[in-house]
């Protein structure tokens, strides 16, 4: 009788966990891309084009972890100048803080799907709490790899002179950021 407790104990174990899945973030379809005042006049939108990191998530137990890194040097405005002044000591001074990460969890799951994440941006060498509210997520089968692909866009609005990136401030510039992030990711197995 104890060795068919633990026998059931152990399946059910790896059942549970068979659900949980790490996933690998592809960098060629994962874009945090950002919205932010002009002096007043319009606004100019840009991406990181280099990003990296690993999702894990359990769909049925309604949890999981997002873990990203992005290559603030890879900034693409559009406009290799503004590209180049950037990376710069007046803003991001990438030769200083060579990356940007986000970490935090995924919560509020409904059927499976998360609405948001809860989590830390850290820029410019100072980390924030910085919520993520998740507009889409879908997982389906890879045409090609024959492995799940989940995707997924998340909103936020962040306060930039909070990481020490005030330059333009004297002048009225406001400093609240517009974020949008769309991401996909393979599972690893």
């Amino acid at each position: 009788m104890r060795n068919m407790l633990v026998a059931a104990a152990a399946v059910i174990a790896f059942a549970s966990s068979a659900n949980a899945a790490e996933y690998k973030v592809d960098p060629e379809h994962t874009y945090p891309s950002f919205v932010a005042d002009h002096m007043g006049l319009d606004h100019w939108r840009g991406k990181f084009n280099s990003t990296s990191g690993t999702i894990q998530l359990d769909r049925e137990k309604g949890e999981g972890t997002v873990d990203l890194t992005i290559d603030p040097a890879s900034i693409d405005y559009g406009l290799d100048k503004l590209n180049d002044w950037a990376k710069g000591p007046e803003l991001f001074d990438v030769a200083k803080y060579p990356t940007a990460t986000y970490k935090g969890k995924l919560v509020g799951f409904r059927d499976g799907v998360p609405s948001r994440v809860e989590g830390e941006l850290t820029l410019h060498g100072v980390t924030r709490p910085v919520p993520l509210d998740i507009v889409m997520f879908k997982c389906v089968p890879h045409p090609v790899f024959k492995r799940e692909l989940c995707g997924a866009e998340a909103k936020a609005t962040i306060q930039r002179d909070d990481f020490g990136l005030d330059v333009g401030k004297e002048y009225g510039i406001k400093m609240d950021v517009g974020l949008e992030i769309q991401v996909e990711a393979i599972a690893v197995k």
